[in-house]
C-alpha cells in the first residue's frame, strides 16, 4: 500500500538523514503582553508565523536566494528519477526544472480566479502540470511508493518546500495546544497553508512532544486552509468556512478567539466579523503590525501575547 502524505514525510524521509533547511532563528520584537480574560469556547490559530516559524513569516514558493531554489529543484530531480525525462539540454537539472516550474506557476497563477480577489495556488497544482509534461517523454510514476498522480503531486509538493523553507514550532506551541485540548476547548486553524502544511505542523509538533496527536488537539473539521478554500487572507471566503465549520459545534464568531501575527490579514476580518483576537508578537519576521495600527479600533487585537503559553491565562 501506498504511503501517505504523513508516512512518507514522519516515517519515510526524516529516517533517511537527508538534510533539510533548519528552522529560522526567532528574532524577538519589541513587545509586551496585554492580556485580559476573555470567555471564549473555541480557538482558531494561524499557521505560519503564528505556530511555526519560518522564513520571511509566511510561505513562499521560491526561496530568497536562488541558489537554494535551484539546490531544492536539484534535489526534487533526483530524489523523483525526474531527470531521465527531461530534454537534454545544457546545464544542472535543477536549472532546467526551474525554469519549467517559474512557467507553470505564471501560467496558473494568470490563469484566473473565478472572482476571487485573494485567490490561492495550489502547490500540487504545479507539479501535477509538471509531471503531466514529463509522462509525455515516458516518465514513470512508483504507484506502489506513492500512490496515485494526485497523492503523488503532494509528496513533490511536501519534499520541494521542505527544501526551500525550514520550519519549527514556537517554544510551548505543544504544551499550549496539549493544555487548552485538556480544557475540553476546541482548537483549529484558520489560515493560508498548503495540503502539506498539517504534516509539516505535526513535524514541528512531534519534536517538542514525540506522541502529539494532531487529530486530537487540532480535529481535522476545525483546519480551514486557504489551500481547501482556494482562497487567501484576508479573503472572506476562508473566514466564512471557519465560521461554518464552528457553527457545526454550535460555536459563534463572537464565542471564538483567532490567534494570528498580521493585523490586516488575521486580526482585521476576525473583528469584523466578531471574533476575538489575539496578537501573536513573538516573530520579528512574521509580525506584521506598526504602532499606529495599534490605535486604530479596527486592528487593535483584544490580547497581545509574546508567548503562546500566555493564552492559557487569556482564555477562560
Amino acid at each position: 500500500m501506498a504511503l501517505t502524505l504523513e508516512q512518507y514525510a514522519l516515517d519515510y524521509l526524516d529516517t533517511r538523514g537527508l538534510p533539510w533547511p533548519a528552522m529560522p532563528k526567532v528574532e524577538l520584537p519589541k513587545a509586551r503582553p496585554s492580556l485580559v480574560v476573555l470567555p471564549v469556547r473555541a480557538v482558531l490559530y494561524t499557521v505560519y508565523g503564528t505556530l511555526l516559524a519560518i522564513p520571511t513569516g509566511e510561505l513562499q514558493f521560491e526561496a530568497q536566494l536562488d541558489f537554494v531554489t535551484e539546490a531544492a529543484l536539484d534535489k526534487t530531480v533526483l530524489e523523483f528519477k525526474m531527470w531521465q525525462a527531461m530534454s537534454r539540454k545544457p546545464g544542472a537539472p535543477g536549472a532546467q526544472l526551474r525554469e519549467l516550474f517559474k512557467k507553470t506557476f505564471d501560467s496558473l497563477r494568470l490563469s484566473g480566479s473565478g472572482g476571487e480577489k485573494h485567490p490561492e495556488l495550489l502547490a500540487e497544482r504545479i507539479w501535477d502540470e509538471i509531471i503531466k509534461k514529463l509522462i509525455v517523454r515516458e516518465y514513470k510514476i512508483d504507484a506502489v511508493q506513492y500512490g496515485s498522480p494526485a497523492e503523488f503531486t503532494k509528496k513533490i509538493a511536501y519534499f520541494y518546500h521542505a527544501s526551500i523553507q525550514g520550519t519549527g514550532c514556537y517554544p510551548g506551541t505543544a504544551d499550549t495546544l496539549k493544555l487548552i485540548a485538556d480544557r475540553g476547548i476546541p482548537q483549529g486553524l484558520l489560515g493560508d497553508g498548503q495540503c502539506f502544511t498539517p504534516v509539516q505542523l505535526l513535524r514541528g509538533l512531534r519534536v517538542q512532544d514525540a506522541g502529539f496527536e494532531l487529530n486530537v488537539a487540532l480535529p481535522g473539521p476545525l483546519r480551514v486552509l486557504s489551500s481547501d478554500c482556494k482562497a487567501r487572507k484576508p479573503s472572506n471566503t476562508i473566514f466564512q468556512a471557519a465560521i461554518t465549520a464552528l457553527a457545526a459545534r454550535g460555536i459563534s464568531p463572537s464565542e471564538t478567539l483567532h490567534v494570528g501575527s498580521n493585523l490586516l490579514r488575521d486580526i482585521a476580518p476576525a473583528k469584523k466579523l466578531g471574533m476575538k483576537t489575539a496578537l501573536f508578537a513573538g516573530d520579528k519576521a512574521s509580525l506584521a503590525a506598526t504602532g499606529d495600527q495599534l490605535k486604530d479600533p479596527a486592528l487593535r487585537p483584544d490580547v497581545l501575547v509574546t508567548e503562546l503559553i500566555q493564552l492559557l491565562d487569556v482564555i477562560s
